[in-house]
């Protein structure tokens, strides 16, 4: 050995340190997901704490698998979407797998072909989110022949994990229907190519025409889902001739937008308006007042989808359809009807 260069890291090695056998280490490396956890946990303790550095290509070429799982999302700027990613991380990394990961900005075409170069890279299993692909891509997805996920809605064409979008948008109309408001707007995020968008304005929408009301079009307006959408957004409700009492924005970070606006026109929320979003981002407890708004479980979200993925590798049969549950949560930006 020359001199300064450091000794390799053998599958013995490791082996030896994990007190196993060097085939039990080549399963956790190969098949993890045939392997019980707590020796999965012991053996890759080893590798980490050895570095050792299996050969991809040779294991790729032994397993038939390459150990990784491609991850697809709309778009990198949003923390509701790195929150479930990381878990997901995290969940599968256990697992010996590495999560590669793609955005598209909400536009097919790119998602197509993003899709595409993953399934080229060999990657075991694709996780994309929503229902809204293109026509070529739901048929690529059904000719491969490994496992794929929906994530955050659910779709009868694929196994899904997700909310029940509609249903959560209904859960805070009402909460505003319950406080005495009767106009009340909404912040949309734009819905093209999201369905994610156009279910929680249909929620909307079905609880008003349970009290015998109705989302008017000058109460309603699309933006993109970030601050300065919410603060356009909310310019755009207050300009309309009977402005709402109450808003429901499509994600918190359009509520926050919403809110921040409105104390810059002067508006007291929750005494002139209330504002209701919908995700609990770590700003809508921060801000002041708090948001109220929909709690969704995203780090349970990416957890339970990189379960469900290592079931499908491992040949498993999983859920065809997977609801998360949601939860109000109640802070200081709505309250009852001004009189």
């Amino acid at each position: 050995m020359l001199n300064g260069m450091k000794k390799r890291t053998t599958l013995e090695d490791v082996a030896k340190a994990a007190d196993v056998s060097t085939a039990t280490v080549s399963r956790v490396l190969s098949k993890p997901e045939l392997v019980r956890a707590s020796t999965r946990e012991q053996v890759m303790a080893a590798v980490r704490q050895l570095d050792y550095q299996p050969d991809a290509a040779a294991r790729a070429l032994a397993s038939g698998r390459t150990h990784t799982v491609g991850c697809v999302i709309p778009t990198l700027d949003h923390a509701i979407f790195a929150r479930s990613t990381q878990a997901m991380q995290t969940t599968l990394a256990r697992a010996g797998y590495q999560l590669l990961v793609a955005s598209h900005d909400y536009d097919p075409a790119i998602e197509f072909e993003v899709v595409r170069v993953l399934q080229q890279r060999g990657v075991d299993a694709l996780v994309l989110v929503g229902t809204d692909h293109a026509s070529g891509l739901w048929k690529a997805l059904h000719a491969w022949n490994k496992p794929t996920l929906l994530t955050w809605s659910c779709d009868p064409r694929l196994p899904s994990v997700g909310f029940d979008n509609e249903a959560a948008a209904q859960m805070a109309t009402e909460h505003l229907l319950s406080l005495g408001h009767r106009r009340i707007g909404v912040i949309s995020g734009l819905t093209s190519h999201n369905d994610r968008a156009r279910s929680r304005i249909e929620g909307v929408r079905q609880a008003l025409k349970r009290a015998g009301l109705e989302l008017l079009p000058s109460l309603l307006t699309e933006q993109v889902f970030n601050l300065d959408g919410g603060r356009t957004g909310l310019r755009a409700l207050m300009a309309a001739r009977h402005p709402p009492t109450a808003i429901f924005c499509g994600n918190d970070l359009l509520a926050t937008g919403a809110l921040l606006e409105a104390q810059r026109m002067g508006l007291r929320v929750p005494r002139q308006l209330s504002i209701c979003g919908i995700d609990n981002h770590e700003l809508s407890e921060a801000i002041n007042p708090g948001l109220t708004t929909i709690h969704l479980p995203t780090q349970d979200l990416g957890r339970i989808t990189a379960n469900s993925v290592l079931s499908a590798i491992a040949g498993n049969t999983i859920a065809a359809k997977s609801l998360l549950p949601f939860e109000l949560v109640v802070r200081g930006s709505t309250a009852a009807v001004p009189k």
